[in-house]
């Protein structure tokens, strides 16, 4: 019983410690809200800028990730750093791309609803 304390103690801190995420890396709410702008800028290229044989589409994507990160109160520098992270923790990833995409499936559920006349909610 004795040596079954440090042992519990330590298992707590290391399970606590590999949830924390690091300095310097967006949490993952904050994560997720770039990461959905940052994916809908590139459908958006991908989608309409790409038909303009007039622009050059890595410039364009550029531009939308100044606007992305601008937005956002956030440096390229840490958004990198941060999907960096986020790739290597893939159970990580998991998690922040599942809640994006129920956060943002909710959202439209809402957006509809409100647009539905109330006899109809």
């Amino acid at each position: 019983m004795k040596n079954l304390l440090p042992f519990l103690l330590s298992l707590l801190f290391f399970s606590c410690s590999e949830n924390k995420i690091p300095k310097g890396v967006l949490p993952p709410a904050k994560m997720n809200d770039v990461l959905w702008d940052y994916f809908n800028a590139d459908a958006f290229t991908t989608d309409f800028i790409s038909k303009d044989s007039t622009k050059n589409l890595a410039m364009e994507n550029i531009k939308l990730q100044k606007e992305i990160f601008k937005t956002h109160h956030i440096t390229r520098e840490e958004f990198y750093t941060s999907y960096d992270y986020y790739i290597k923790h893939d159970d990580k990833m998991k998690v922040l791309l599942d809640s994006m995409i129920a956060k943002n499936t909710i959202d439209k559920y809402i957006n509809i609803q409100k647009k539905l006349p109330k006899q109809e909610r």
